[in-house]
């Protein structure tokens, strides 16, 4: 890489997560500030959790309570809508699997845009593939979507995220990564971009 090439940070990213939610999309002005290119990466954070021994925040009541007004908290800062999911939480593996399959896909912002909004903005349950459907049909035909979530390629390369990011250190999402520095938390995008303008 010449030293006038854009720097590079990666998302790993669950969409189950509503502090990825906001992650993914505060994400956008960072690249937009810096020039930065933005590698996304979809991971299963149940199965991170379940490598690691982590735990929702959630099954700590006071816990849980704290986050969702701190996630308001961050929601009204930036501006972008959060509403609340009766379902969480969501099964992704599907959802997950069809970002794998769209990873160079012209389509793959506005799909990931579109999942993020279904499960935090409108509360659907993302298992489900009328559900699904309802969330990413302006952007991608339910029966393609399908098919992407049922490839074995596709199971196979979240697997392989999934397992790289417990053997980086990941233990959560959002992650991030500037080269190989670890910031965990949508509100460590700070320091992410202060990274990328040293």
């Amino acid at each position: 890489m010449t030293d006038d090439a854009p720097k590079t940070f990666e998302l790993l990213f669950d969409f189950v997560s509503p502090t990825a939610y906001l992650a993914w999309f505060r994400a956008k002005g960072v690249v937009a500030r810096t020039g930065a290119r933005m590698r996304p990466v979809p991971v299963f954070l149940g199965g991170i959790m379940q490598a690691t021994g982590n735990r929702p925040p959630g099954t700590v009541a006071a816990k849980g309570r704290w986050m969702r007004a701190d996630l308001e908290m961050w929601a009204r800062t930036f501006d972008i809508p959060l509403g609340r999911n009766e379902h969480f939480p969501v099964n992704t593996l599907a959802i997950l699997r069809g970002a794998v399959g769209l990873l160079s896909d012209p389509r793959f912002d506005a799909y990931c845009d579109a999942c993020f909004r279904g499960v935090w903005l409108d509360g659907r349950d993302m298992a489900r593939p009328e559900e699904i459907a309802a969330a990413t049909s302006q952007v991608i035909a339910p029966d393609e979507l399908m098919a992407l979530a049922q490839n074995p390629a596709n199971k196979t390369a979240l697997k392989a995220n999934t397992d790289d990011a417990v053997a980086r250190g990941v233990f959560g999402a959002p992650s991030l990564f500037v080269g190989e520095t670890l910031f965990f938390g949508q509100d460590r995008l700070d320091w992410v971009e202060k990274a990328l303008t040293a």
